[in-house]
């Protein structure tokens, strides 16, 4: 008997192309972000390839199935250390590769730093008193045993990263730091060992011990510190992490098992009598899956994003979404992963688990936006890819302009121009100037409750001139409330408000909740009601305390064969204002009305003004009717000229299009789906948070607070960044535009007459290594305590 050839699964393929991340290791400067971008970008199916110099991370977009391996050979030939990584933050094997570095630099700078005293001693006071009682060559033995070990052990990477270069063809900063310290070196080494050679050549045996050393270890002083500011680029997001618990309580109710049936019939599901009461059972967080049911206890975090099923309590999410006061939550209400639970006991159902999280969406929202570039930055790319090649170009020539116009001896000022020029002319800060601005405000941002997806919104954010507001749940709070209660005469508002809630706590319907949530915000102890109905779209009847009460529009009361005539004129008023408007009756006789609406948030004038002082022109659009709409709008301070109203969501794109037909830069505050296609269309798009995902995932901006003062503050964060970004850019470039002439010796000055040296203001004009060298670490420690500023801004 032939056996039955399986189904073959005909269902469809899916292919995962999500950027990868990698982790990088080995880069240095702008060159460095430059070669690896290349390396990754000649790997073919990948469309773009990005680097950030500061977290070490490259992410990588591809049109097709990808072999990561393939992505991190590529680097790997450039040079560099590539591994792949799927953690948003860093992992645990980049947290250990962190330290190791840190503890490497600060072995390799401490061991330099200490054996270069006597070096630097020998080196400028070896003429004076007391050292000069040792004679020139033993100070000379002395400081080649001490420069030794700096040269070959403590800067052994800027030596290999010259081996490295040589054979793989490829200019960077490790070329620059060794080919300066091995040429002082080898100089020195000479001139120590064979003194008498280099006379007989007619060159001075000066040795150049002391600026070896003092380069290697200002420079890896410099990477020291670098490496300590990359540790902590990462140190928010592993917070973020690890507000998350390690363990949840699933609640287990019963557990199936397959019973095989009498007679060989299909197995049947039997509920196993040892698990029918309701248990609990902890489990790692990454098994709890979709759909179970957990408990959480006081004092605990909350385990992942959910549902309330049963059960109260407060929520204090002041570590997530930086609110400070605690929130009630109950049956339905949602609650987030990382927020603390507080007094009360809850079970909630788990809807959103694993990468799925509010706290894994924020961290790739940080991530994502720390490792685009802005057109600023890359253009810092373009222009150091060409960098180095240049300045060894300009170090060569200055070598052979002192060789051959200057004055004899001639080896010693070439060799010192040469040198120079090297160490001075290292781009740390030109590739520290972009990156460190960027996580300083994306960061400061997150602080602020402001996320931004990209570099790029920054830039759209600097140049906003119009801000667009959606209307219901942007401007307004998204949900009924009650906003006025107008007795009848001999009633008082807690009465009229009593009965309407009484008589719909039953209902379902918006306007019965409203009523109901008014209630027990001011404390007011309702009535049990029985024989509810409801009718849909007129009102309710319930018999309330024996009385028969009813609440509904007009028409349903005036069926029901009550008066209205006597507050009629309220009614026009509060309908005219654009508020739904209940009546309350008990008993076929009017206790009053009831006043519902979409409320406007209480930020939202001072919003508006805010924008309004920066220089931002702003309008508000809803698909509400025009009569509500410019009600709202007077309410927030906007112009009743600047309301867009009865615009369908398609229309709001085309609206938001409109404007910048004009020539206007739009910016697009929204929540909902159907803002989705605005925001995206925006220049600048932002989600309020609390709003949908797919808003979210269109914008360029989320605020996580749901704080509307967070827009003016986001455009002012993006403003400020783009300045320190400029500002660094424009010292980085200025630094070396400045410093590679003045190492090349284009100060000097010497007087054709008689062939004597002539100072300029008292010196020479020639930079001496050690100067130079102690430039260059400035320059990119100026530039990281330039981007740091950002962490103190305000808004």
């Amino acid at each position: 008997m032939t056996p039955a050839t399986p189904a073959r699964d005909t269902a469809p393929v899916t292919v995962d192309l999500s950027p990868q991340q990698l982790a990088i290791r080995g880069m240095h400067c702008a060159s460095c972000v430059s070669r690896v971008e290349g390396a990754l970008a000649s790997v073919a199916g990948v469309t773009e390839a990005n680097v950030n110099l500061a977290t070490e991370r490259a992410t990588v977009h591809f049109s097709g199935p990808m072999q990561v391996e393939r992505l991190a050979e590529a680097v790997r030939r450039a040079g560099y250390d590539a591994r792949a990584v799927a953690s948003v933050a860093d992992d645990d094997e980049e947290q250990r590769e962190r330290r190791l570095e840190l503890q490497r630099l600060q072995r390799r700078f401490t061991v330099a730093a200490v054996l270069a005293v006597p070096v630097v001693l020998f080196g400028m006071f070896g003429m004076f008193p007391p050292f000069d009682a040792v004679p020139m060559r033993v100070q000379n033995l002395i400081e080649l045993v001490f420069a030794t070990p700096v040269q070959w052990w403590a800067g052994w990477p800027f030596v290999r990263g010259v081996i490295l270069a040589i054979r793989r063809r490829i200019a960077d900063m490790n070329l620059l730091v060794g080919l300066g310290t091995l040429t002082a070196y080898l100089f020195s080494l000479a001139a120590t060992v064979m003194p008498g050679a280099l006379v007989r050549a007619g060159v001075a045996p000066h040795t150049y011990f002391d600026t070896s050393v003092v380069i290697v270890t200002l420079i890896l002083l410099g990477r020291l510190l670098e490496a300590r500011a990359k540790a902590g680029t990462s140190r928010a997001m592993r917070r973020l992490l690890e507000l998350r618990p390690s363990v949840a309580h699933r609640v287990v109710v019963a557990r199936a098992t397959l019973v095989p049936a009498a007679g060989g019939g299909p197995a049947i599901a039997v509920l196993s009598t040892e698990r029918l009461r309701d248990a609990v059972e902890d489990v790692v967080l990454d098994d709890v899956v979709v759909g179970d049911v957990l408990e959480v206890r006081p004092g605990e975090k909350v385990p992942v994003d959910g549902v309330v099923l049963s059960g109260r309590s407060s929520i204090d999410a002041s570590l997530l979404t930086g609110e400070s006061m605690p929130a009630d939550v109950g049956p339905l209400d949602r609650v987030h992963a990382g927020t603390l639970n507080q007094t009360g006991a809850f079970r909630m159902r788990a809807e959103r688990v694993g990468a799925q999280s509010m706290v894994m969406h924020i961290l790739r929202l940080v991530q994502q936006a720390q490792g685009t570039k802005a057109n600023i930055a890359r253009l810092a790319d373009r222009i150091a890819a060409v960098f180095v090649p240049v300045v060894i170009a300009i170090a060569l020539a200055a070598f052979a302009a002192w060789m051959t116009f200057g004055p004899e001896p001639k080896l010693g000022p070439a060799l010192q121009a040469l040198v120079a020029v090297l160490i001075i002319a290292c781009p740390c800060s030109l590739g520290l100037a972009t990156p460190t601005a960027l996580i300083a405000g994306t960061g400061r941002g997150a602080e602020l409750g402001v996320l931004l997806r990209g570099a790029d919104a920054l830039e759209a954010a600097e140049h906003i001139d119009t801000v667009v507001f959606d209307k219901t749940g942007t401007l307004t709070r998204g949900r009924p409330a009650v906003t006025d209660i107008v007795p009848a005469v001999g009633h008082d508002p807690a009465t009229v408000l009593i009965a309407a809630a009484s008589a719909g706590q039953m209902s379902e319907h918006h306007v019965s909740i409203a009523i109901v949530r008014a209630a027990r915000e001011r404390s007011l102890t309702l009535v049990p009601a029985d024989d509810f109905s409801a009718l849909p779209g007129r009102g309710v009847v319930a018999l309330v305390g024996g009385r028969a009460v009813t609440l509904g529009n007009a028409a349903f009361q005036i069926e029901q064969g009550v008066m209205l005539d006597a507050l009629e004129a309220e009614r026009e008023r509060l309908e005219t204002e654009g508020r739904t408007v209940v009546a309350v009756a008990e008993n076929g006789m009017l206790l009053g009305w009831i006043a519902v609406a979409d409320t406007l948030k209480p930020d939202a004038p001072a919003t508006v003004t805010a924008l309004e002082r920066a220089g931002c022109t702003v309008w508000m659009i809803t698909g509400d009717n025009a009569r509500t709409a410019r009600t709202i709008a007077a309410a927030a301070g906007i112009d009743a000229t600047r309301v867009i109203a009865d615009v369908l969501p398609a229309g709001k794109s085309e609206r938001i299009a409109a404007l910048q037909r004009e020539g206007h830069r739009v910016a697009m505050v929204g929540d909902g789906i159907n803002d989705a296609p605005a925001l995206a269309l925006a220049d600048l798009g932002i989600a309020v948070g609390g709003g949908t995902d797919i808003a979210m995932e269109a914008s360029h901006m989320t605020l996580v607070r749901n704080d509307l003062r967070g827009v003016p503050i986001a455009i002012a964060l993006a403003r400020r960044t783009m300045q320190v970004i400029r500002q660094n850019l424009f010292w980085a470039f200025a630094y070396n535009a400045l410093g590679i002439p003045i190492a090349a010796g284009v100060l000097f000055v010497w007087l054709r007459p008689g062939g004597a040296i002539g100072p300029l203001w008292g010196w020479d004009g020639r930079l001496h290594p050690m100067i130079a060298s102690a430039a260059m670490a400035m320059s990119s420690v100026s530039v990281v305590a330039s981007s740091l500023r950002l962490r103190k801004f305000r808004g």
